[in-house]
């Protein structure tokens, strides 16, 4: 349509997850527990991994980049979610929820696609491991991270720049927590059926080939585990592959439930609830579900208690730099809250 005809929106306004004065207390106490759980959880294993040579591994390579991500998104929705809950104005400028989405966006889909990595790194180890370090040197490793946070990168771009594009001429209240594609299509009086379309066809893509990978890499691990005679090498390969197996489903069950169900107004109230699940809950998960089965990192947390942690925490300029990191992108996503 003519963009003449559209308003002029500064932002927008937030209905919150719930309009139920008598709740909001315990929501709030419950989700902040749940977010600083979070977030000590998911900054703790980083630490972990990298102040740990023992896990200075592939495995848990990629598994602080994914711990990474769930910090990030999760770091986009969260603070603001909460302040929400008790504030008046649930206000949120155009740039600060096109970065919202953004950021959310990048490492959301990172995360779908580390974790399909993840399961072809395991493939590997398992079913090849004399030849393991050389298919999946570090060059490779390299290749692979760089690759998924510049897909991640690619689809968020797209979907920001499509969605502004988009006339919103009479309401600027977004039924919803945070600024998600399906309600913003909901609230436009514009056409949406390219931006749908695109979305389809983009997370679609990112979906199936996460999934695909999944699936042919379990196949060819259940393979090549059957072939190995001891029980307790069975039970040893199988373990190390039964936390990723667990985060994988959550994960993707979730997200194909609320991207590919038709969007409605009358949805709306359960896409929060599932919205709620996978930008708060299932980071908090992730490095639990990791941790609690795996004897490497209980190992780990036994002899970082024997060592003066805060000193190597301060000196290690890897963990600095991931600190700063996390700090700066943390201040990036709230800047909206300064202005």
């Amino acid at each position: 349509m003519d963009r003449g005809n559209c308003s002029f929106l500064t932002g927008f306004l937030f209905l919150g997850i719930t309009t139920n004065s008598d709740i909001k207390g315990t929501l709030f106490t419950i989700l902040l527990v749940v977010y600083l759980i979070n977030i000590l959880a998911n900054f703790g294993m980083i630490i972990l991994i990298i102040m740990d040579s023992r896990l200075h591994t592939l495995m848990y390579f990629f598994l602080s980049h994914l711990s990474f991500c769930d910090l990030c998104y999760s770091t986009a929705i969260g603070p603001k979610m909460l302040v929400d809950l008790f504030s008046r104005n649930k206000s949120i400028s155009f740039f600060g929820c096109a970065l919202q989405f953004l950021v959310f966006c990048i490492f959301a889909d990172a995360e779908c696609l580390l974790l399909a990595v993840m399961a072809f790194d395991r493939y590997k180890a398992i079913s090849d491991p004399l030849l393991y370090t050389v298919n999946m040197s570090s060059r490779m490793c390299s290749i692979l991270t760089t690759g998924v946070y510049l897909m991640g990168m690619t689809d968020a771009l797209t979907h920001t720049i499509l969605a502004s594009r988009l006339c919103f001429c009479e309401s600027s209240v977004i039924d919803h927590f945070f600024c998600d594609l399906s309600p913003l299509y909901l609230l436009s009086c514009s056409e949406v059926h390219v931006n749908e379309l695109v979305l389809f066809t983009i997370f679609g893509f990112i979906e199936l080939s996460s999934i695909s990978v999944v699936l042919a890499s379990y196949r060819y691990i259940i393979l090549s585990v059957l072939k190995i005679h001891s029980a307790e090498g069975r039970f040893k390969a199988f373990s190390t592959c039964t936390s990723h197996l667990i985060a994988v489903a959550i994960f993707q069950v979730t997200m194909l439930f609320i991207y590919f169900r038709p969007s409605s107004s009358d949805s709306l109230d359960q896409d929060k609830m599932t919205s709620l699940f996978y930008t708060i809950v299932i980071p908090m998960l992730n490095p639990l579900i990791n941790s609690l089965r795996n004897k490497d990192v209980k190992e780990a947390l036994e002899r970082l208690k024997n060592k003066n942690w805060f000193s190597v925490l301060i000196l290690n300029k890897y963990i600095s730099t991931c600190m700063y990191g996390y700090i700066f992108a943390y201040l990036f996503v709230l800047v909206d809250f300064i202005r």
